[in-house]
């Protein structure tokens, strides 16, 4: 045999060898995805739309380092969602990843008002809740069904969303960012904790009066002392309480505590005891948070979540203040989209109209809305 031969022999088994393992990867490629999209979690949470890959005049301009950012979106407050991703998304240079939580019947509805002109860049991935996985952890009233909001509940499985993230960002719908995000992101959690919230005690909460507040800022407000349960936890009723309508989660403390089941037991047990208090017009995600977090989660800045511009009509901070603000909250009755809402003007601007015009009409019955 010729040494040309043998050269060309040599050849054709190195290129079949080379083919063979270009298929065998083809095929574990082919079976993680097909893993991927067919197994369910434990929550029932199936991802549906995977994120795009962001153009590359878009990746020049922003930084490489993901920042991934959760919020709910529900049907009747998507505008809210929507503003408040686009005020996060043109206010940052930062790769935001947005984890879009919401139920099946709202998915065709954002997906269409994802595709607007100003959102259309947007780096997103939208999780279906099952609000099965609240069984026996919510008591709901069965002569008002509609009252029952399931995706207040979302931040309760924050690991479940972003499973690989070593931290996130979680904001309610209703509220609108003037700052870059990574600023809140990069907030130093203190070793142990597994959450940094914005205490309703702090400085800007004390400088800036608030009225009718009432009890919200401590534990009283939310939970009932004179249940043995409660009094058997040895925690102080004026201890301050947090806002959780904003934070940032340490997921690695998070999933080492186990604090989602932690949450889910005190769900659990108030469905038995009625341990929350009914003095406020009542939050049930805040009483569970309360307890699992007494005395071990680190704070953000409050100007990352200046709050209370939905609890009245009026106005309540100068408008030097709301300008100098770099998170803006609306939680109370007032929503931002609503006829009475104090400061509408700032979350217009980011606002997009629905192309489907559904959420115009919604928007002239404030009313409806309710407080998270």
């Amino acid at each position: 045999m010729t040494l040309r031969k043998v050269n060309i022999s040599i050849l054709i088994v190195a290129v079949v060898i080379f083919l063979l393992v270009i298929h065998h990867n083809f095929l574990s490629l082919s079976d993680f995805l097909r893993r991927e999209l067919s197994d369910p979690s434990p929550l029932g949470l199936q991802p549906i739309d995977f994120i795009p890959a962001a153009p590359q005049r878009l990746a020049d301009e922003r930084n490489d380092k993901e920042i991934p950012v959760v919020i709910a979106a529900s049907d009747e407050r998507l505008g809210g969602a929507i503003a408040a991703m686009n005020s996060i998304y043109q206010n940052t240079r930062a790769n935001v990843v947005f984890h879009i939580v919401t139920l099946n019947d709202t998915v065709d509805h954002l997906r269409m008002w994802l595709r607007s002109p100003p959102l259309k860049n947007m780096r997103y991935r939208i999780l279906d809740f099952d609000p099965r996985v609240l069984q026996g952890k919510v008591q709901v009233d069965p002569q008002r069904t509609d009252t029952f909001k399931p995706l207040t509940f979302a931040r309760f499985y924050l690991p479940s969303f972003v499973p690989h993230a070593e931290k996130v960002i979680y904001v309610d719908d209703d509220v609108i960012v003037q700052d870059d995000i990574v600023e809140l992101y990069n907030t130093p959690l203190k070793p142990g904790h597994a959450a940094a919230f914005s205490d309703d005690c702090d400085s800007t909460s004390s400088k800036v009066a608030v009225r009718g507040a009432g009890n919200q800022y401590n534990y009283i407000g939310f939970l009932d002392y004179k249940k043995e349960t409660i009094r058997k936890l040895a925690m102080k009723a004026n201890t301050c309480s947090f806002n959780p309508g904003v934070f940032i989660a340490n997921l690695t403390e998070w999933k080492l505590q186990n604090i989602t089941k932690q949450l889910e037991k005190w769900m659990a047990l108030n469905v038995v005891e009625e341990l929350y208090s009914k003095t406020l017009a009542g939050s049930i995600t805040t009483p569970p948070l309360l307890i699992v977090f007494y005395k071990q989660h680190s704070s953000i800045d409050p100007m990352w979540n200046v709050r209370h511009l939905g609890s009245s009509a009026g106005k309540r901070y100068s408008p030097q203040f709301v300008e100098a603000a770099k998170l803006l909250h609306w939680n109370g009755h007032f929503k931002p989209w609503g006829r009475t809402a104090s400061y509408a003007e700032v979350w217009e601007k980011w606002y997009v109209p629905d192309p489907a015009g559904k959420f115009n009409l919604i928007r002239r019955h404030s009313e409806a809305y309710e407080a998270k």
